[in-house]
């Protein structure tokens, strides 16, 4: 019996010490890209735009490394895994949100504006009041975003260093772990965001969508081998490991729920579902952290090469994600993940040991492809984390700094340095907040930041570019109005206080029923941006149509 106990001992210490020294070439690989790109930058295009620089395949890639977050890798992957069919509306929403982005804005941004959203916003409009309020919305919808990386962070390198409730590492159990962790990820974006600039921050983000289409791809193809390319037969033991039975493959089990005596809580569990589709779908188009990609090509025509390989990509991954889901379900089950992780966030980690045992032989192969996948969904959250850092300290020191502060007089070397100094508070500011969002999945998180950006941000985008009477006093509304309503709602919803899974499930200060505020905070942020601009009788005719025929023929544009 001893000798059986120290056999798997020593399995774990082989699998743990793996695991650590792939985690670090990586670290150390991105680190060394980070510091060869910081030789590259040296004026203000550089580190906010890559010296615009880079081809369409080159954008495309990064957009999709910095698109496929922790959220999709084990966000979704999570969500399937424990809600089968609902979980795949994740994967639907983030894909269909880029035909939104490719049609109305990827084209007229690159050609409008310079380095951040607040640019075209500002370009017919009083600067200071418009580049602040870009500044609090694009701060506001990264911290979201940044929370569900850093909170994946957490979960991951606890699987990874074996440290389950209960068991210890270096003295620490599973929560300090976690806690260390995110404070390590933070360190680490820091560090690329401020060394690197644009640059270093989008060749990871190329390394790192190319190792996680690869990870996801041989994750798929062991999936599918292992059940003899049967998918009928993968979903058969998919619902029935679950735990949930055919209800697994149907909707209904997470979003939509019909409570039986309950109308009214059936009728909210229907609006949030419609919630958060609506969110999912028109929250790319108003993200910060994508929005500034387009800036990073030298031409319009290029930006939209950029979108049209963005879609192949993250398309091709999000129907990988339905075999990782209903793979992780069949082979792992739904109560082994939740063990591990209640949101789920580890399934497809999981799913990778399970596989490296099943295909590789014993327990060393199951450790190397769990240290091989986790090692590329840790790429996933530092490229996706440095490029959120580079978004929110761009617009502090471009929009809020140099324009509102310094009214236009600050130097570029001054505007890079409060760019390098906005990223560290930034970081600080996630790591504390990441702290307490440790129960929620990742993929839920981003829906929230979808939402947020598209109530505040979009709206004002949409105005800005298509309706000639808008002005900066609907500007303002617009990204005020929708970024309170949203943040408001969120607070007061479930997802805060009075539910089990709640950032502070011992609290209730809940009223909001639903779970996600999109159905309510996007029509209000348009309809701010419409009384803002009626009520105030501001207009530049001139200046709109200078605006037009930049944002359509690109003649001006830097």
């Amino acid at each position: 019996m001893n000798s059986v106990v120290l056999a798997v001992e020593a399995g774990n210490t082989t699998a743990r010490n793996l695991t650590i020294v792939l985690f670090l070439v990586f670290v150390a690989a991105t680190l060394a890209i980070t510091i060869w790109a910081s030789r590259q930058t040296k004026t203000a295009t550089d580190f906010y735009a890559g010296g615009r620089s880079f081809s369409g395949f080159q954008n495309g890639m990064a957009i999709g490394g910095d698109y496929m977050s922790a959220a999709s890798f084990l966000g979704i992957a999570g969500i399937i895994a424990l809600y089968g069919y609902d979980g795949f509306l994740y994967s639907i929403g983030f894909l269909v949100a880029w035909l939104v982005a490719l049609l109305l804005v990827a084209e007229l941004l690159r050609n409008s504006g310079r380095y951040t959203m607040a640019d075209v916003l500002a370009f017919r409009m009083r600067q200071r009041p418009v580049r602040t309020a870009a500044a609090v919305s694009t701060i506001t919808v990264s911290i979201f975003y940044l929370l569900a990386q850093m909170v994946g962070a957490g979960a991951l390198v606890a699987l990874l260093l074996g440290i389950r409730p209960g068991t210890t590492f270096l003295g620490m159990d599973a929560d300090t772990a976690k806690v260390a962790t995110i404070i390590m990820v933070g360190a680490l974006m820091i560090i690329y965001v401020t060394v690197g600039g644009m640059k270093g921050t989008t060749y990871v983000q190329i390394v790192k969508a190319f190792l996680l289409m690869s990870g996801a791809l041989l994750m798929t193809l062991l999936v599918l081998a292992k059940y003899k390319f049967n998918l009928s037969s993968l979903l058969g033991d998919a619902a029935a490991s679950s735990g949930q039975g055919t209800a697994f493959l149907e909707p209904g089990l997470r979003y939509g729920v019909e409570v039986a005596g309950n109308a009214t809580q059936t009728f909210y569990n229907k609006v949030d579902l419609l919630s958060l589709g609506i969110a999912l779908v028109l929250g790319t188009a108003g993200l910060p952290h994508i929005l500034i990609r387009f800036y990073t090509v030298p031409t319009a025509k290029a930006a939209r090469k950029s979108v049209l390989w963005a879609i192949g990509i993250i398309g091709s991954f999000y129907l990988l994600t339905l075999a990782l889901g209903f793979g992780a379900a069949a082979l792992v089950g739904g109560d082994a993940i939740r063990e591990q992780d209640r949101a789920g966030n580890t399934a497809a980690p999981q799913l990778a040991e399970a596989l490296g045992v099943d295909f590789f032989g014993g327990d060393l192969g199951g450790a190397a492809l769990l240290a091989i996948i986790a090692a590329v969904a840790f790429a996933t959250i530092l490229a996706v984390v440095a490029g959120l850092t580079l978004a929110s300290s761009s617009s502090l020191a471009h929009d809020f700094y140099a324009n509102v502060v310094k009214r236009g007089q600050a130097s570029e070397r001054q505007e890079v340095k409060v760019a390098r100094i906005s990223a560290l508070v930034i970081g600080a500011v996630s790591i504390a907040l990441s702290i307490f969002a440790q129960n929620l999945n990742v993929a839920f998180l981003v829906a929230l930041a979808f939402a947020v950006a598209a109530s505040g941000n979009l709206p004002a985008i949409l105005y800005s570019l298509f309706w000639k009477r808008f002005n900066t006093s609907g500007a303002v509304w617009a990204i005020y109005g929708g970024l309170l309503a949203a943040v408001v709602l969120v607070f007061f919803s479930p997802v805060v206080s009075g539910a089990p899974t709640a950032m502070f499930p011992d609290h209730d200060w809940q009223w909001f029923p639903l779970s996600n505020p999109g159905i309510l905070s996007i029509p209000f942020g348009f309809l701010c941006g419409w009384i803002g601009t009626v009520i105030s009788k501001e207009s530049d005719d001139e200046k709109y149509a200078e605006l037009e025929v930049r944002s359509l023929t690109g003649a001006g544009a830097h």
